[in-house]
């Protein structure tokens, strides 16, 4: 049993060093932590940020279709996407902000920021991948 064990750890190790290779792309995601009791010239109220991770990650669109959603008299669409990113990357929670600061293979990509909405776990994942939406309108 403990032979067999070992070649899963082996086999699950490589398979992220391999998820990791198609991770070509680069995010930053942040935290709210609160509102400051300042505001800027135009009397916006300062937001205050958590950093928790600068590094590489992989944008995947499992589905196109994006979803209408409501909010007040406003209409906005919903794109869900997938962030991959290393096992490393921890202790996410839905709401955290994430921004893509660079890509390879989509000149669009860098600059927009999605939701974390949904985290998945697993037992033998080879990456994390997080549920996100971007307002499209």
């Amino acid at each position: 049993m403990e032979a067999v064990l070992m070649d899963v750890g082996a086999l699950l190790a490589r398979g992220r060093v391999a998820a990791e290779a198609l991770m070509v792309d680069a995010c930053t995601i942040r935290r709210r932590t609160g509102e400051g009791d300042e505001s800027d010239d135009d009397g916006n109220v300062i937001v205050t940020y958590e950093d928790l991770y600068a590094g590489k990650c992989r944008v995947q669109q499992p589905s196109a279709q994006a979803a209408q959603e409501d909010v007040g008299e406003d209409f906005q669409l919903m794109l869900r996407l997938e962030v991959h990113l290393p096992m490393s990357v921890v202790g996410l929670e839905a709401g955290d902000e994430v921004t893509i600061t660079a890509s390879v293979h989509d000149p669009d990509l860098p600059g927009r920021v999605f939701l974390v909405r949904d985290l998945a776990h697993k037992t033998h994942a080879t990456a994390r991948r997080v549920g996100v939406t971007e307002r499209t309108s």
